[in-house]
């Protein structure tokens, strides 16, 4: 498959804004997945301070998106609103491609998220991803809330026809005689002057993300691009890759499948750094999933834990999973991960106590790939 730049930049191919390029000695394009985290002694403010370093890094070094992920009701999580961090983002980065990772479609009206990121190409014109999810991004009570109805798993499932809805708000082409046809998503196509300008309206390209069959299956049979979150659903990776790629249907967007995963991965100075840092986000999961979330702890407070046998268990599988130790370490193992599953593009997330952790990893990456100077 290719990842020229010229498929990555150009107006009229398909693939257009969604194929990578791969740069220095990376063998796939390089992005990255931020979670905002917020450590004990950190305020929001400086996570996300930290965040917007780090966007103008993956900016300047040739990283080919950075995207925000929709949580919320966790204190140690600040990107419950991705849409307003990347509009921020934007007014700092020039030429990284800027998404959600996704937005949680069924905690919003489709309508509201054709006009929010409509907003944000208007801001960052042939920039914007929109990956989306169907998972809440939190606990049922809080989804409850943000959805006002108990009635989740209705939610879920009417995923494909919110998909179907909010596409057609991005094309501003809803049928005559639908109750919707004459409500535009504005900013938006209906804004272009004449025909022509109307079928050439930019709009971002739609992401289906997952961590399970559906919408891997989903993503294949709409001929979309898939990004999978191998970072917390290593099991399912490569069963949900290939179920993408055998049900993958050619489209108006992509030709040939195109399925970027999520890796976890920090870099430091010295495995041992490396290790305090991962550990904090080991400790975070553990509390998260035992109903206690928590700010990301300290790695004093992680070190000095007493894990019983069941966390320690939940702690081993969890690093088992996380590519993290010197830059050259990482490296490696990102290349084999790449080399095992075959994914077209890597998506690093860093689930770290210290801001500076984050954006120190990032360079430290950049720099293992020989990335291009900033």
């Amino acid at each position: 498959m290719s990842r020229s730049g010229e498929d990555a930049q150009g107006s009229g191919h398909r693939g257009a804004g969604i194929r990578g390029e791969a740069r220095g000695s990376a063998p796939v394009p390089l992005s990255v997945l931020d979670l905002v985290n917020v450590g004990e002694g950190y305020t929001a403010s400086d996570a996300l301070a930290a965040s917007t370093r780090q966007a103008a890094l993956a900016d300047a070094r040739g990283f080919t998106r950075y995207w925000i992920a929709e949580h919320h009701s966790m204190p140690g999580v600040a990107s419950s609103s991705p849409a307003v961090i990347l509009a921020h983002l934007a007014s700092h980065t020039s030429r990284v491609r800027l998404g959600s990772g996704g937005v949680m479609l069924p905690n919003h009206a489709p309508l509201v998220i054709a006009e929010q990121f409509g907003t944000l190409e208007a801001l960052a014109p042939g920039r914007i991803d929109l990956g989306l999810g169907r998972a809440p991004g939190t606990d049922g009570a809080t989804a409850a809330a943000l959805r006002r109805t108990e009635r989740l798993r209705e939610g879920a499932e009417d995923f494909p026809q919110q998909l179907a809805e909010l596409i057609r708000f991005l094309d501003d082409d809803f049928p005559g005689g639908h109750r919707y046809a004459r409500i535009h998503a504005v900013p938006g196509p209906v804004q272009a002057q004449g025909a022509e300008a109307r079928a050439s309206a930019h709009r971002p390209p739609v992401w289906l993300l997952g961590s399970s069959g559906f919408s891997a299956q989903l993503a294949g049979q709409l001929g979309l691009p898939f990004a999978f979150a191998h970072h917390f659903s290593a099991a399912n990776t490569l069963p949900a890759l290939d179920l993408y790629r055998e049900t993958f249907r050619p489209s108006a967007v992509l030709d040939e499948p195109y399925a970027l995963i999520g890796a976890a991965a920090l870099a430091a100075d010295d495995e041992k750094e490396a290790y305090r840092q991962v550990l904090t986000g080991a400790l975070s999961m553990v509390r998260l999933r035992t109903g206690r979330p928590g700010l990301i702890p300290t790695p004093e407070e992680a070190e000095a834990h007493p894990f019983s046998p069941v966390e320690r268990d939940f702690v081993d599988s969890w690093l088992g999973n996380v590519t993290y130790g010197t830059a050259d370490a990482v490296r490696e193992g990102l290349d084999a991960l790449v080399k095992r599953t075959g994914a077209d593009e890597l998506m690093l997330t860093a689930n770290a106590h210290a801001p500076e952790a984050r954006v120190r990893s990032l360079e430290l990456i950049a720099d293992a790939y020989a990335l291009p100077a900033a």
